[in-house]
């Protein structure tokens, strides 16, 4: 055995008492997490949010896909820690407060820097699904504000 080996042994038998000491991967499987639907008070239209995980000891961090049908949007909210969307289906519309509502599609990953007033949703044709991973601070994940107007959602 090479001596870095021999050393990464020597740390692992070191550091854990057992084998059954040592961490473990978890698997959660697809579809054991029930879906939930967003609220009337934060959403516009038909929003399913299916949670994949959430913070443990060693990452503060959740994800979730949530899936917009045509024309269902949220409303303006901020992230105390940010949020990153990664679109895996359909055509979505994001907007940023005090600038253009700007179209996101398949594979368009968009990073809402903390604090920022924005809203996200589907375009008025396409359902949109996006992967949504982000952290809390003080255990808050999201700021929710004011709904969408119809005339902010079709300013294009």
């Amino acid at each position: 055995m090479n001596k870095t080996l021999c050393g990464l042994a020597m740390c692992a038998t070191a550091c854990f008492a057992s084998a059954a000491d040592l961490p473990t991967q978890q698997i959660t499987r697809a579809g054991e997490q029930a879906s939930t639907f967003g609220s009337a008070e934060y959403f516009t239209g038909r929003v399913r949010v299916d949670p994949l995980f959430t913070p443990n000891a060693s990452i503060n961090a959740s994800g979730a896909y949530v899936t917009f049908e045509p024309g269902a949007h949220s409303a303006w909210h901020t992230h105390p820690a940010g949020q990153r969307l990664v679109v895996t289906a359909g055509i979505g519309l994001t907007q940023e407060w005090g600038k253009p509502v700007k179209t996101i599609r398949q594979g368009d990953v968009v990073w809402c820097p903390p604090g920022v007033k924005h809203w996200h949703g589907a375009a008025p044709h396409s359902a949109m699904t996006h992967l949504a991973v982000g952290s809390s601070v003080n255990g808050v994940t999201v700021n929710w504000t004011e709904k969408v107007t119809d005339e902010e959602y079709n300013a294009r």
